[in-house]
């Protein structure tokens, strides 16, 4: 090969980067030159050995081994020294959790942004604790993404809760988690070839870098990585990420199919998946010495169930993820060559053939140079590692430190506070004030509840500076939290609890409703401050008789009239009426009655006499004479007229039974 006279790794658009694959190690050093990518040199390895299992090393010594042979072939082609890399975490390694989380509001409170991200947090940290509870090995996790999938308001579904007001609210969440021991096992082999990572993506990610441009992002879609013994899945939305999944099939079901059917060795079987798709007839002798000569035709038909299976079960995943079929899936990798698999996968998600396609390197913008190797769907991902390290402004790991304490958080996508108070393990309900402790007291047996007063919210300083959940963090930031303070507990007065000034005007002079009070039995006349759970007792004068009783009156030997209107037996009072009495012989001509026109109803079981100036008397005229508000509605208003549903516009007769009320 001819080197580049220029070629030095100092060089920041110079990069060598390395994907790790379960049955493949591919190593890829390229310069990014006048806005193209030059692929330099590649160099792919087969493990001796089982060394990985589904895309997490199990064998350190064994990865070191293939990766220094890698490393040491592009350096012999390059004639240069190769010391830092570009590598990624497998999708494979990641495991998807979804949970929902349910909390009680105070129905009294606006639901704020704050609440929602609290919310939110208690949500990841519940699938971090599935997880926990799951996991069969002691190792940490990352949570590297979280898509929320839907909010709830007193269980009924909500678009958006903030501005809301309820009793409950609750949110489904699916997160996402890498384990701790894939990364430190990749630094480790990194280290061990006196390599430095200067990158750290996930396949993923590194694969959607290239295969699927930023402009179609927006779009829901599927992107499948068939490898050998897994099926990795991510899914876009929106402009990013929402979603990893994994079928636990792959393209070793495919081999070892074929060398059943075959009795093939399972190498064998291996070359004979590949040639199915480059070619159409195929010559082979089985095990036993028997020569096959069949067509890709043929040998597809025999191992149908296995293509099938396979696309069920990333279709199956694909729609568990993403709650639906995507607007399109993209295959990559070498099991996405098999035949019949974008057919089988467009009819599992009723989507039509043209969107289930192989994305190979030829879709990739600005870059040359790409080896044979590489020309497939199977060169997608170590191009894409690469193209993203170049891309990469930021380092693959911040180290951040909350209240003292120091993190590390993966460098997936922009982080926020929120973030690093999920990993730190922050009880997001500190992080929302609560209202002061109720105080209870009763008046006349009835229990009365005098609420606490709302507390502060959290405070959240970033470097000493007032910020909030959603600041976006960079490399060594400090992140201290004061927690949310609770409200306090309202001790009233006595007074407080009491309408002191409920009184009515009888014939001119104020007089007070409230005659006398008894705090647990004692009489009590001044304005004391009450203790929890004190007995208030109150004498109220409520009805016409009971006023005229107190002043010495007889209520019978007088006309009365409450607010212009005259009564013809004991009734209720309200607080501020007017009441007026005359003798019997006493003949009153009412202010508001120029015609002389009255009507004798029973409202609710109540007799009232109703002067009016109209022609009619209608049903809504009523609610001129009547303490009943309609401008605040409790449940659905019933209006009857002797027994029978009746309208606002209905003429009223003498002597018409009328109920009112609101039907809860």
């Amino acid at each position: 090969m001819e080197l580049d006279n220029n070629l030095n790794l100092e060089n920041k658009n110079i990069i060598f980067s390395l994907d790790i694959g379960t049955r493949t190690v591919i190593g890829l050093v390229g310069e990014y030159r006048d806005d193209c990518f030059k692929i330099l040199a590649t160099e792919m390895m087969e493990h001796d050995k089982r060394v990985m299992y589904d895309g997490q090393i199990h064998d350190i010594k064994g990865v070191v081994d293939i990766v220094e042979k890698v490393k040491l072939k592009l350096e012999e082609k390059l004639e240069i020294k190769l010391d830092k890399v570009a590598i990624a975490a497998a999708g494979r390694a990641l495991k998807t959790y979804k949970v929902r989380v349910d909390r009680d509001i105070d129905i009294t409170q606006e639901i704020s942004k704050q609440i929602i991200e609290s919310l939110e947090m208690e949500a990841i940290q519940k699938a971090q604790q599935t997880l926990e509870e799951n996991k069969d090995y002691n190792d940490k996790y990352y949570c590297v993404g979280y898509t929320v999938i839907n909010y709830y308001l007193d269980d009924n579904f909500m678009e958006n809760l903030e501005g809301h007001k309820g009793n409950k609210i609750g949110t489904d969440v699916l997160a996402t988690f890498l384990p701790n021991i894939v990364v430190d096992s990749l630094y480790t082999v990194m280290s061990k070839v006196g390599l430095e990572v200067i990158n750290l993506t996930l396949e993923p990610i590194a694969a959607i870098n290239v295969a699927i441009k930023k402009n179609m992002r927006l779009l829901n879609l599927a992107l499948v990585d068939i490898g050998a013994g897994t099926s990795d899945i991510a899914i876009t939305k929106d402009g990013s990420i929402v979603a990893y999944a994994m079928a636990s099939i792959a393209g070793d079901e495919i081999t070892e199919k074929i060398s059943k059917s075959y009795l093939l060795d399972y190498d064998s079987a291996e070359r004979l998946k590949v040639e199915l798709n480059r070619q159409e007839n195929h010559k082979f002798n089985d095990i036993v010495g028997i020569e096959h000569n069949m067509n890709t035709s043929e040998i597809i038909g025999n191992i149908g169930d296995a293509i099938d299976n396979l696309a069920k079960e990333i279709s199956e995943n694909i729609i568990a993820y993403n709650g639906k079929s995507p607007s399109a899936v993209f295959l990559i990798g070498g099991g996405s060559q098999i035949p019949t698999i974008t057919s089988r996968i467009a009819e599992y998600l009723e989507l039509p053939e043209e969107r289930v396609v192989i994305r190979d390197t030829s879709i990739i913008d600005d870059v040359n140079g790409v080896s044979e190797d590489l020309e497939g769907p199977n060169g997608i991902t170590p191009i894409g590692i690469a193209i993203t390290a170049l891309n990469s402004k930021e380092k693959d790991f911040l180290e951040i430190k909350v209240n003292g304490k120091k993190i590390k958080l993966f460098n997936s996508k922009e982080i926020k506070v929120s973030d690093a108070l999920v990993l730190v393990g922050y009880n997001p309900r500190k992080l929302i004030p609560s209202r002061g402790e109720d105080f209870i007291y009763y008046i006349n047996g009835e229990t009365k509840i005098k609420k606490g007063s709302f507390g502060e919210p959290a405070k959240i300083y970033v470097n000493n500076k007032l910020e909030n959940l959603e600041y976006k963090l960079k490399n060594n930031d400090i992140v201290l939290i004061d927690e949310a303070k609770e409200g306090e507990k309202i001790v009233p007065k006595l007074f407080e609890c009491l309408n002191m000034d409920k009184s009515v005007k009888l014939a001119g002079t104020k007089v007070n409703l409230i005659t006398d009070i008894k705090v647990n039995g004692n009489i009590i006349k001044d304005n004391i401050t009450i203790k929890e759970k004190d007995r208030i007792e109150v004498n109220e004068i409520k009805s016409v008789d009971e006023l005229f009783k107190s002043q010495g009156l007889d209520q019978q030997d007088y006309n009365v009239y409450i607010n212009d209107e005259k009564i013809n037996s004991n009734i209720l009072i309200s607080d501020g009426d007017t009441i007026e009495y005359y003798n019997k012989s006493y003949i009153r001509k009412s202010n508001n009655n120029t015609n002389g026109k009255t009507i004798t109803l029973k409202i609710n079981g109540e007799e009232k006499i109703i002067n009016y100036n109209k022609k009619e008397f209608i049903f809504v005229d009523v609610f001129d004479h009547i303490d009943f508000d309609l401008s605040k509605p409790n449940g659905i208003l019933v209006l009857k007229v002797n027994g029978e549903k009746a309208e606002y516009v209905r003429k009223l007769n003498d002597g018409d039974n009328l109920e009112i009320y609101w039907n809860k």
